[in-house]
C-alpha cells in the first residue's frame, strides 16, 4: 500500500506462477509467460520467423527494411539497436569495462572477454568437422572452414581479388586508397597494418623478441624468424617460373625475376647507373663516397651475383 494525500490506494502486481517474477501490468506478465511456454505468437511477414513480443519482431524487421535508426554522433555509423550503438560508442570513448582476472587485459564487450579467457584455460570448444582442428570461437572456426570449401566470399570491387576474411579485404583496399592509418610516434612513418607498426617500433626500442632455437639469433618479427629458419632447413619454397631456380623468401625471388625482365628500378643519383636491388645500389655508391667498409672486394661481387 502507498499513501497519496491521505488516501490509501493498493498498488497491484501480477505474479508469474512459474518463477515468481512480478509485473506491474498484466500485458507484461502475458509476454513474460511466453518465455516459459515457448510460445512465439508474432511472425515476420517476410521470412515467417516468430518472436515472443512485438518489440523483438519490430527490431528483426529492420533486417528486411534496412532501417538503422540509431546513429553515432562521432562517426555517423548507424545501428539497428540502441544497445549496439552504446557498445559501439566505446570505440570512441576508449571504455573497456571488462578486465581479465588473469592478465588484466581489458575488453569492450563481455563476449570478447569470455573468448579471451580461453587463452588462459586452453579451452577450444569449437571443432572443425572435417579435420578436427579446434578453435576458441565460432568466427575463427567459420573462417577456417573456408580452407576446406575454397570459399572466398569477400571481393574487392576495384581489382576483383577475393578473400576469405572481411578484415583482409578491408586491409587490401588500402592498396588502392593508399591509406596508412597507423603512424609511428617517433619517426612518423605510416603503415597499413597495426602489427606492421608494432614490428617497426622495435627498430626504435631495440626489442627483438623472436629467437632462433638453433643459433639464438633474434629478430624483430615472427615472419623474419620463419624465413631465417630456412637457413638451417635448406628449404627454398619459392620457385622462378622461368628458370625454376628456388629461393628461401619472396623478396629474393622478386629481385631474381628482374634478371629475366631486365628491370633495374634503382638508380644512382650521381652517375645514373641502375641496379636490380637496393643492396647493390648501396654498395655501388661507395665508389662515389670513397667509403670502403668491406676489406674484401669479393663482398661486392657476391652481392651483385646472389640473385642471378
Amino acid at each position: 500500500m502507498e499513501e497519496r494525500q491521505g488516501i490509501y490506494t493498493v498498488e497491484h502486481t501480477y505474479p508469474c506462477d512459474v518463477c515468481n517474477g512480478t509485473f506491474k501490468q498484466c500485458k507484461h506478465l502475458k509476454v513474460h509467460r511466453h518465455g516459459h511456454t515457448g510460445e512465439r505468437p508474432y511472425p515476420c511477414n517476410v521470412c515467417n520467423k516468430t518472436f515472443i513480443n512485438t518489440s523483438s519482431l519490430k527490431v528483426h524487421q529492420g533486417i528486411h527494411t534496412g532501417e538503422r535508426p540509431y546513429r553515432c554522433d562521432v562517426c555517423s555509423k548507424t545501428f539497428r539497436l540502441l544497445h549496439h550503438l552504446k557498445l559501439h560508442q566505446r570505440v570512441h570513448t576508449g571504455e573497456r569495462p571488462y578486465p581479465c582476472n588473469v592478465c588484466n587485459k581489458t575488453f569492450r564487450l563481455l563476449e570478447h572477454l569470455k573468448v579471451h579467457q580461453r587463452v588462459h584455460t586452453g579451452e577450444r570448444p569449437y571443432p572443425c568437422e572435417v579435420c578436427n582442428k579446434t578453435f576458441r570461437d565460432t568466427g575463427s572456426l567459420k573462417v577456417h572452414q573456408q580452407l576446406h570449401t575454397g570459399e572466398r566470399p569477400y571481393r574487392c570491387d576495384v581489382c576483383n581479388k577475393t578473400f576469405s576474411y572481411k578484415s583482409k579485404l578491408k586491409v587490401h583496399l588500402r592498396v588502392h586508397t593508399g591509406e596508412c592509418p597507423y603512424c609511428c610516434h617517433v619517426c612518423n612513418k605510416a603503415f597499413k597494418l597495426l602489427n606492421h607498426l608494432k614490428a617497426h617500433q622495435r627498430v626504435h626500442t631495440g626489442e627483438r623478441p623472436y629467437r632462433c632455437d638453433v643459433c639464438n639469433k633474434t629478430f624483430i618479427n615472427k615472419s623474419n624468424l620463419k624465413v631465417h629458419y630456412r637457413v638451417h632447413t635448406g628449404e627454398h619454397p619459392y620457385s622462378c617460373d622461368v628458370c625454376n631456380r628456388t629461393f628461401s623468401n619472396t623478396n629474393n625471388l622478386k629481385v631474381h625475376r628482374r634478371v629475366h625482365t631486365g628491370e633495374r628500378p634503382y638508380r644512382c643519383d650521381v652517375c645514373n647507373k641502375t641496379f636490380r636491388d637496393t643492396g647493390s645500389l648501396k654498395l655501388h655508391q661507395h665508389i662515389h663516397t670513397g667509403e670502403r667498409p668491406y676489406p674484401c672486394d669479393s663482398v661486392i661481387k657476391h652481392s651483385e651475383t646472389r640473385f642471378v
